[in-house]
């Protein structure tokens, strides 16, 4: 059984030391889904929402997320992030999300471009419930990962 690295031989959590690991560069890649009707998602796309545009709200909340990961996530490190890209793009259904995070460190940026894409779809809701609140958030997950010990990874 792998041990999980959060928590010392006592079983308290801990936050990980990575000074001793090599700076490398670093990119994760992640996705969700916004589920809604056709009327809302019209709606959404016609720029006539009472809080304005929700694609470039939602892309704005998800980059300010990424850079706030390790004020939310406990054990998380905070990161000098090189790049944030969010993008609320319309699909069949709703709104798919999807967030590309890289620096150069010690540590992955999984969890930065998980909050993005979690506090972006958020803001989907957040913007279009007086719509309708029955929209589903759903399908987050890490799609990517490059750099580091464990080597790069994909869904």
């Amino acid at each position: 059984m792998t041990r999980l690295s959060h928590f010392d031989e006592a079983g308290r959590a801990r936050m990980v030391d990575v000074s001793g690991k090599a700076a490398t560069v670093r990119e994760a890649v992640a996705e969700g889904f916004v589920r809604m009707s056709p009327a809302t998602l019209a709606l959404a796309l016609s720029g006539e929402g009472r809080k304005g545009d929700v694609r470039a709200v939602a892309e704005i909340a998800g980059v300010i997320a990424a850079k706030k990961t390790a004020d939310l996530i406990p054990m998380c490190h905070p990161l000098a992030l090189a790049k944030v890209e969010v993008s609320v793009e319309p699909a069949d259904g709703g709104f798919a999300v999807t967030a590309r995070v890289k620096t150069t460190g010690p540590t992955g940026v999984e969890m930065e471009a998980l909050t993005a894409v979690s506090v972006a779809c958020l803001t989907v809701y957040d913007m279009l419930k007086a719509a309708e609140k029955g929209m589903v958030v759903e399908a987050l997950r890490l799609v990517s990962k490059t750099g580091g010990k464990s080597g790069d990874w994909t869904a």
